[in-house]
This record gives structure tokens, C-alpha cells and sequence, in this order.
């Protein structure tokens, strides 16, 4: 196995296998993920350093098989850091807790292709930070059906007076976040979340549900409130996704979801992504510091 030492920020990471390919359909290597990484952490990191993440790796690639890793590599550097999380029912786990670069560095060498992170700060895993709408069309149903249901949730969240973000899942769908920066509860954030599911889907009978149901979904928009219980994660902001070509899930504008609703392309890869931060920045950068409270009693302390 070849391996190169290099230096990321104060650390020396090790390196392997560069010339592997992990995204056959584009040839896009091992070394392009890393370089990818390396490049975004700048934006990511601030909407992952402060939660325990779940890595999902791919060591033969996209077209291999996978896995979901929450506990954090016991051959990790003693530089990447550890913070608890809700664990499983064997108990606590240590999570990845990534806070530089090198980290993100590391885990690109693993294969790590997709990043995943919950709402809940490690510091404080009963408080959700962030309330988050997870929207999955069902076939034929497609991103484009999503952003109309994505406008629509909007406008319910600007009538209790909650501003929202959305992004793209870099698969088929999109969420939205809600910052919440203030105690909740995960209760209260899934309760809220339901319940807005249900106007909409009481709106929209013909295009949203909220019936986790399989045979519910052809043709319409799950809403899929269930992303804020205290064990759920969802893909991170600025994650690469294991699909064909290396998409990412991409802050988006609202006038770019507008802009899907009427048939606007909404993908992005690795490339589209870095030349949009050098163009606009963090578009999820509010969800990180902007405070707001749902309606309704909240029990957190």
C-alpha cells in the first residue's frame, strides 16, 4: 500500500491508495475526495465541529458495498477528538467530533465519502439546535415537486414567524432547516415538525404526506418529520453523496428553489460547489448563530 505524509494546517496526515478510484462513472479518485475536503472544511466545518458525526465509507467506491460508522475509529490520530452522543442501546458511543481540517482530511482517506450529523450539539445532545424538514419524493415525484412543497412549507414558517434555509440533499430530494440556537426539546422540535407536515399534507392531499408507509409515497412528497428524533442524523451540509458522479447536499437560495419548482437543474458536484462558496460564501452560515423558538411550550432547559 503507497502512502504520502502531508501536512494539513499543524498536523501531518498519512495518506493511502490516492490513485483509487471511487466514482467510476466520472474517474473521480481517492485524491479528488481528499483535495474536495481539504478545500470546503473552511465552510463545512462550522455546521459540524461542535456534533458527534456518523461517517458512511465506501473503501471500494460507490459501486461497492458501505457502512455506517458512529463510533469513531479507534486508530484515529490523538488529534481528532471525541464527544459522546445518544449511542445505541449497547450504551454510549464516542462520535467523531471533527473541529479542523486534517480531521475531514483523515476520514477522506477512509473513504468517508458522506458525512452525516445530528441536530443536537455534543456539549448538549437533549437540545436540538436545528429543526430540520427532510423532503423525499416518491417516483415519479422529483426534486422539482419538492421545491414546490419546499415554497409552500416556507410560507407556513414565515406565518409563526421562523425563517428557514433549504438545501439539496445531493441525492433526490432537499431539506430545510429551521435554527433554533435557544433550548428545545426533540420532542417539541417532532411534534412541531409533524404538525406542519399534516397542514401541508391536509393542503396538498395529492402531493405530500407524512405516512412513512412505502405504498403511501408514489407520486408525492414525504415529509419526513422523524429526522428530529435525538438518534437521527441527516446528511451534513456540504457532504459529498456515494452517487454516480460526486454530488454534494448544497445550500441553496430561495429564489433557487423557485427556480427548481419551474424545472430549474438543481445538482451539484464537487466542482459547482467550491466555484459557488468562492462566488457566495456560506449560505448555511445563519443556521448556525440565528436564534428562534417554535411555538409552543418548551421544556429544555
Amino acid at each position: 500500500m503507497s502512502r504520502v505524509e502531508v501536512a494539513v494546517g499543524e498536523r501531518t496526515v498519512s495518506l493511502s491508495n490516492l490513485d483509487k478510484v471511487l466514482y467510476p462513472v466520472t474517474g473521480t479518485t481517492k485524491a479528488s475526495v481528499i483535495d474536495y475536503y481539504a478545500r470546503i472544511a473552511t465552510v463545512m466545518l462550522p455546521h459540524i465541529a461542535d456534533r458527534g458525526v456518523t461517517l458512511r465509507r465506501f473503501p471500494d467506491g460507490v459501486d461497492g458495498t458501505s457502512f455506517f460508522e458512529k463510533r469513531c475509529a479507534g486508530h484515529r490520530p490523538d488529534w481528532v477528538e471525541v464527544a459522546l452522543g445518544p449511542g445505541d442501546r449497547g450504551g454510549p458511543i464516542g462520535y467523531c467530533r471533527f473541529s479542523e481540517p486534517a480531521a475531514l482530511v483523515w476520514a477522506a482517506n477512509m473513504a468517508a465519502l458522506e458525512i452525516h450529523a445530528p441536530m443536537a450539539r455534543c456539549d448538549d445532545i437533549e437540545s436540538p439546535q436545528i429543526l430540520v424538514f427532510d423532503l423525499d419524493p416518491g417516483a415519479p415525484a422529483t426534486i422539482v415537486e419538492c421545491c414546490r412543497i419546499a415554497l409552500l412549507l416556507r410560507e407556513v414558517l414565515d406565518a409563526v414567524g421562523l425563517e428557514a434555509f433549504a438545501k439539496t440533499s445531493g441525492s433526490k430530494g432537499m431539506q430545510v432547516y429551521v435554527p433554533l440556537n435557544t433550548p428545545h426539546t426533540h420532542d417539541h422540535a417532532g411534534e412541531f415538525a409533524l404538525a406542519v407536515g399534516q397542514l401541508l399534507a391536509k393542503q396538498q392531499p395529492d402531493a405530500v404526506t407524512v405516512v412513512m408507509a412505502k405504498k403511501e409515497r408514489p407520486g408525492k412528497i414525504f415529509v419526513d418529520w422523524s429526522q428530529n428524533s435525538r438518534h437521527k442524523t441527516t446528511i451534513a451540509p456540504y457532504s459529498l453523496r456515494a452517487k454516480d458522479r460526486p454530488t454534494v447536499s448544497t445550500p441553496i437560495s430561495w429564489d433557487e428553489v423557485a427556480g427548481g419548482a419551474d424545472g430549474r437543474v438543481l445538482s451539484f458536484d464537487r466542482d459547482d460547489v467550491l466555484a459557488r462558496v468562492e462566488e457566495l460564501g456560506d449560505l448555511f452560515a445563519p443556521v448556525e448563530t440565528l436564534q428562534q423558538e417554535l411555538p409552543g411550550p418548551r421544556s429544555a432547559s
